[in-house]
């Protein structure tokens, strides 16, 4: 998914959150709960979306340093994959907006993430664009990415970014999942979901993983959603093509779990819009700006 952060707003608020937290980790996020997002008291589950990237660059492991310090346990990643076949996190098939790619290749035009090795992406900046605070930070591996997931106890919304570019790109994201101790029960029930715009991307990681969570994004229509239901247990949607009617339309139907079907929608940074979402019922809302959420309808 796709939202450019608002700099300016990013900018202001980052250096009185970076003072506030000291650098330092605030309480542990609690233990794995239920993988499903739950409305109520609590409010819709909260997701860091590419980690807390209003105000870190995204999906670097700064961004879901600091998702944790805030007291968010869930974010959300891409992953794709390099020319020499290693999976990396990174939103765009283009590494031009988020690194130094145009400085350190200049004749490497348009710099496509499947163009480069893991090793010329690691001697990347992906800090400078955001702010001079977090130069030097670097396009993560999903391997060293889902080992600071694990370290800092958190949970994870795995985006597959456009698998028509990469074929097999789902067993190889599963491959990885099982070598970093991902695809055990505990982390299965209650710490991972994969998702993509790809219908057939989930499809096969269904079909590979029964056991998984999964999720499709996008707004299916209402007649269609039985046949997303068929392999898929979320429908993650973008907040401006909602209703509450098409989210009672999603709830009224058992995903492939056999469970009610559950709506995550994404990218609500500010507070009348999160409001405006919880109100149709959704379960999670996934936001650059969790604190901003949180504020506004509560979470977790």
């Amino acid at each position: 998914m796709y939202v450019r952060s608002a700099a300016a707003a990013a900018a202001a608020f980052l250096g009185f959150t970076l003072t506030l937290l000291g650098g330092t980790a605030c309480a542990a996020a609690p233990g794995p709960g239920s993988a499903s997002g739950a409305t109520g008291l609590l409010g819709p589950t909260v997701y860091a979306h590419r980690g807390a990237s209003a105000y870190a660059p995204e999906n670097t492991l700064e961004a879901i340093d600091l998702a944790m310090r805030l007291g968010f346990d869930w974010v959300e990643n891409d992953v794709q994959r390099t020319k020499d076949g290693e999976l990396v996190v990174i939103h765009d098939d283009t590494l031009a907006r988020t690194t130094d790619a145009e400085q350190v290749f200049p004749d490497r035009k348009p710099w496509r993430v499947k163009d480069f090795t893991a090793a010329e992406i690691a001697r990347l900046d992906a800090g400078s664009w955001f702010s001079p605070r977090f130069t030097g930070a670097r396009v993560p591996t999903l391997r060293e990415y889902m080992e600071r997931v694990q370290d800092n106890r958190q949970r994870l919304l795995l985006e597959i970014k456009k698998p028509e570019l990469y074929p097999g790109i789902e067993e190889q994201t599963l491959k990885v999942l099982e070598e970093t101790g991902w695809l055990d029960a505990g982390h299965v029930a209650r710490r991972l979901v994969v998702q993509s715009f790809s219908a057939e991307s989930v499809r096969i990681v269904h079909g590979l993983r029964p056991d998984l969570v999964t999720a499709f994004l996008g707004t299916p229509t209402v007649a269609d959603l039985p046949r997303y239901a068929e392999f898929t247990d979320r429908i993650n949607p973008w907040h401006t093509t909602i209703s509450a009617d098409w989210v009672t339309a999603v709830h009224g139907l058992r995903g492939a779990h056999g469970k009610t079907m559950e709506v995550d929608t994404w990218i609500v940074d500010d507070a009348p819009t999160a409001r405006k979402v919880r109100e149709m019922g959704v379960d999670g809302i996934i936001t650059n700006a969790p604190d901003v959420v949180r504020g506004a309808v509560g979470g977790f």
